[in-house]
């Protein structure tokens, strides 16, 4: 997978944020911005959904992106396709080399099928994401709801396929200050989710802190 550079300078961005561990992020970006997420200590699993602002009946579409771009991983280059078969994002760089489409987001249900009864209680990224559903007031993200939550992508996450078809879930391949960026190619609201997970090498059993940058067009 190609890694690819960015030309952008941290210190010019309007938007810098540090977002902990477990803890969900609802944010809205223009089009033409550039979002970073970096890998602040490596190995941490960051989930996210995009919307499109004004009408969130459009949102990504994990199926879309796969079948437009003949490829389960996502790198520099990706064009990340919306329900209605539109471009909505672009990554535009990447240090890592590759993202998960496929994994999906950890729920209070699949803790407890793929791990134990005893896990249910613990905090996931499904959970994460209604949270932030729940405490949106304005704009057109006040009207999502669980049943939005549709597939999602995994950044810096690594969920190789096995010859058989299975997935697995794998130590990451990123490390510390490793980052992706994606260009917005419409209004999106940013929906993330910073991995919780300590059932599974995901997040190295140690979920990790991420930071956020924006830059306006």
């Amino acid at each position: 997978m190609p890694i690819i550079e960015s030309a952008l300078d941290a210190r010019t961005a309007r938007y810098d944020f540090t977002l902990p561990a477990g803890e969900p992020w609802l944010y809205d970006i223009k089009r033409g911005e550039t979002l970073r997420i970096v890998d602040l200590e490596g190995n941490q699993a960051v989930d996210t959904l995009f919307y499109r602002s004004d009408d969130p009946a459009e949102r990504y579409s994990a199926q879309d992106t796969i079948r437009t771009q003949g490829n389960l991983y996502l790198s520099a280059g990706s064009v990340l396709m919306s329900n209605l078969g539109r471009p909505m994002l672009t990554i535009v760089a990447d240090t890592c080399g590759r993202h998960d489409t496929l994994g999906g987001a950890c729920a209070a249900e699949s803790n407890t099928v793929r791990y134990a009864l005893d896990k249910r209680h613990m905090h996931s990224c499904r959970d994460s994401y209604l949270n932030a559903l729940a405490h949106c007031s304005c704009g057109a993200a006040s009207q999502l709801g669980k049943r939005d939550l549709v597939s999602n992508i995994n950044f810096f996450m690594n969920v190789p396929v096995t010859p058989l078809g299975k997935l697995t879930f794998e130590d990451g391949i990123s490390a510390p200050g490793k980052y992706v960026e994606v260009r917005a190619e419409e209004d999106v609201t940013v929906l993330i989710s910073n991995c919780p997970q300590l059932n599974n090498p995901c997040n190295g059993y140690n979920p990790t802190p991420v930071r956020l940058l924006v830059w306006e067009a």
